[in-house]
Parts: structure tokens; sequence; C-alpha cells
């Protein structure tokens, strides 16, 4: 008895592993992108009109963010993620993410491209401006 508890305890360990390396495996492909030039645009965001709110988001946003993150929040290549992304839907990241974020930094973790800084001279106003329009494009674009 004691064999066959061992041999579904080895079988259930070895299919964690595998699920588990299967769902890092995705997750990497998910997040590679074709190469391109330093600086492109790492994804095509179609812009929807804008809500009031989105549209002063998106004024602070070209002011404090799309140095990096480029126009639209679609990211550039080799210095910053897109926004309008998958892994950034509400919820993966929810809207507390991007406090943290804009006020903290953030550790890099699901990207190669370094960690994040905290966005100096940005209040809480400014970013819940931000995360509007960011939402706004997510939906969009497909990201719920």
């Amino acid at each position: 008895m004691k064999g066959r508890e061992l041999n579904r305890t080895s079988l259930l360990i070895a299919t964690v592993a595998i699920l588990g390396t299967a769902l890092i495996w995705k997750m990497n492909a998910a997040t590679k992108q074709p190469a391109s030039s330093s600086g492109s645009p790492l994804v095509s965001v179609t812009v929807p009109a804008l809500s009031e709110t989105a549209e002063a988001g998106k004024a602070v946003f070209d002011a404090k963010c799309a140095e990096c993150h480029g126009a639209n929040a679609a990211g550039q290549d080799g210095i910053a993620p897109p926004l309008v992304h998958k892994i950034y839907e509400p919820g993966h990241h929810g809207d507390a993410s991007f406090h943290l974020a804009a006020r903290n930094g953030v550790r890099a973790h699901h990207w190669p491209f370094g960690n994040m800084p905290p966005v100096e001279g940005i209040d809480d106003v400014e970013i819940e401006r931000i995360v509007t329009y960011v939402r706004e494009l997510q939906r969009a674009n497909g990201i719920f």
C-alpha cells in the first residue's frame, strides 16, 4: 500500500512540475515581441474616443510616462513595456498596481527592461487619470 501512495505522490509532483514549467514557458512566450529597432512601439494601439478624464490622463501620461512607455502606452523596444497588453489587464494588475508603481517604482518581473523608478512629481489624482486613460485604451484593444 505504501508503494502505491509513493507512486501517486511522485506522479502528482511530476504533474505539478510539468504544468508549472508549461505555464512559465507560456508566460515567457506571451511577453516576447518581434525584433524591432530600439525605441520602436512594441504593440499596435487603437485609440478610441476618450472620456474627459481619460483625455486629462493622456496629457499627464504624455508628460510623465510616454518617454519610456511610448505614445499611447504602446511600449518602446529596449526601453519599457506596453501598458496596452494582457499582462496589465485589471484582473492581473489592478488599478492599485499603477499607483504603487508610479509612487514607489517597481522591480522588473514580467519584462527584461530593468526596474522602473518612481515617477517624480506625480500625485494621486494624476495617477488615477492615467489609469483611466490606460484602461480605456486597453478596452478599445480587447483587454478587459
